[in-house]
């Protein structure tokens, strides 16, 4: 019997979610300075500390995917770390109370002063949009986190949801920005 790591996508379930197609149209929307109307927005920063050691350790919790389990979630990723085209299903909760997120990597940044990534969501997503973490090493040699996001409810259970909804996806992005 061959077991599979819930770190790790399934061969036929990546496959599946790499052929599926993205339930938003406004790809990439998270690297512009104005993001698309019709959705709810939210960008939050926090800093993580100074100097090019932490800006490392904070790169590498972010692509590593470590930001998304220590913020609780359980990740299931074809990829260890993340990659352009990664995909990814994001648990939020446990057992029947859990919901799976299922996202795929649409752009990384990979500069020596900004590292990060954005994921869009996928069918199967209570959401419909984008969220990006970049984390950036600034020439004060303070670094900062900062995620942006762009969604609106995709499932008759996250519409029902309403403001909940919303102030869920507040508090998970609360959890990822203490997480690194």
């Amino acid at each position: 019997m061959l077991c599979v790591s819930n770190r790790v996508l399934a061969n036929l379930e990546a496959e599946r979610l790499r052929k599926a197609d993205l339930t938003y149209s406004e790809v990439g929307h998270t690297r512009a300075d104005s993001m698309p109307n019709g959705y709810g927005h939210l960008r939050r920063s926090v800093n993580l500390g100074t100097g090019t050691e932490r800006f490392g350790q904070a790169s590498r919790g972010v692509l590593g995917w470590d930001m998304h389990r220590r913020a609780g979630l359980q990740v299931r990723a074809s990829n260890q770390q993340v990659a352009e085209g990664t995909v990814a299903v994001v648990r939020v909760g446990v057992g029947f109370l859990g919901l799976d997120a299922p996202v795929r990597v649409v752009y990384v940044i990979d500069e020596p002063c900004r590292k990060g990534f954005a994921y869009g969501t996928l069918q199967g997503h209570p959401e419909s949009g984008e969220e990006a973490f970049v984390v950036e090493l600034r020439d004060d040699d303070s670094v900062t986190l900062t995620i942006t996001a762009f969604s609106r409810p995709a499932t008759w259970l996250a519409r029902l949801g309403g403001p909940l909804s919303r102030v869920a996806q507040s508090w998970v992005l609360s959890r990822y920005l203490r997480a690194v």
